[in-house]
């Protein structure tokens, strides 16, 4: 939010800090009961982290204070990159509440790394956006009524004014899902502006629309608990139950389908089950209890 004034222009807050390691438990740990607190682990000898680093802190700093971020020096603090087997830099980890809720590796695009702050904003119940306006709220809480076609025509009234608002690009896209009009929304998803095309609203969209196809196909629940139940190594009848149960509406049946799967065999098809759980996850609202606690889970079994 940009506020106007005639005075001087005052230097920017900034919400990053060098932590060493004898101040983690403080500067993360503890701080993080109050605010997610991102960790950027790096080294002056990593040419990624030169790039990542900075992307970080300009995500952060514009978030104003709803997530702060610790940058860690591998080299000088040995003790907790081997307790968190941190095996690669730069690799990133989001604690809230004393525990780590969501983390990548390596370098990734700038829209990557904004969508990850505001993803960590969300699932502490912060907004790094500073709210939606009125009409966004009008048309999601219609939507959320069952109200898709009244919820599409404020969408696109919105993009009538504002044709880059990737909330109401992603608005539209989950109106048309909600009327069955599959093929619709994705004409409207592949028609985004390329300024918008990696925002979390359209990645988010994008996952809804992945999961729609799939429940096109879903087979039936029962038949596939029985086949689950009778061989619980077979991954495939476990992936198909999840889509399955997922297509009936039960998101935690299918996020606790696909953590089982991961928990037996992680690299199982390239590490479907993982890459299911985070379609399903970027599907979902960033605050909701299914999302929150399955990347909780998930951190746990990485870390375990």
């Amino acid at each position: 939010m940009i506020e106007l004034g005639t005075g001087a222009a005052k230097p920017q807050q900034s919400y990053v800090k060098d932590v060493a390691e004898k101040d983690f438990l403080k500067e993360v740990i503890e701080a993080s009961r109050e605010v997610p607190v991102i960790v950027d682990f790096w080294a002056p000898w990593c040419g990624p982290c030169k790039t990542l680093g900075p992307q970080l802190e300009e995500a952060v700093n514009a978030a104003k204070g709803a997530v702060r971020m610790a940058k860690v020096n591998v080299d000088e603090a040995q003790g907790i990159a081997g307790q968190l087997q941190i095996q690669s830099i730069p690799t990133v980890y989001a604690f809230f509440n004393g525990q780590p809720i969501d983390g990548f590796q390596g370098a990734v695009p700038h829209s990557e790394v904004k969508a990850f702050v505001e993803r960590v904003v969300a699932q502490s119940g912060g907004d790094a956006s500073g709210g939606l306006d009125e009409a966004i709220a009008a048309a999601e809480e219609m939507l959320e009524q069952g109200a898709a076609t009244d919820a599409a025509q404020i969408f696109s009234a919105i993009l009538g004014e504002e044709p880059n608002h990737a909330g109401a690009y992603g608005g539209m896209v989950r109106a048309h899902l909600a009327m069955g009009e599959l093929d619709q929304a994705e004409a409207i998803l592949n028609g985004a502006p390329a300024e918008i095309s990696s925002s979390a609203e359209l990645e988010a969209a994008h996952a809804q629309l992945m999961l729609a196809r799939q429940a096109e196909n879903a087979g039936p629940v029962a038949e596939l608990t029985a086949a689950v139940e009778s061989d619980p190594a077979n991954h495939q009848a476990r992936l198909d139950l999840a889509q399955a149960l997922y297509a009936d509406g039960d998101a935690q049946g299918a996020v606790d389908q696909l953590l089982e799967s991961f928990r037996r065999d992680r690299e199982w098809n390239e590490g479907a089950a993982k890459a299911q759980l985070f379609t399903i996850f970027e599907a979902l609202k960033p605050n909701d209890p299914v999302v929150l606690n399955g990347r909780r889970k998930l951190s746990s079994l990485i870390f375990a």
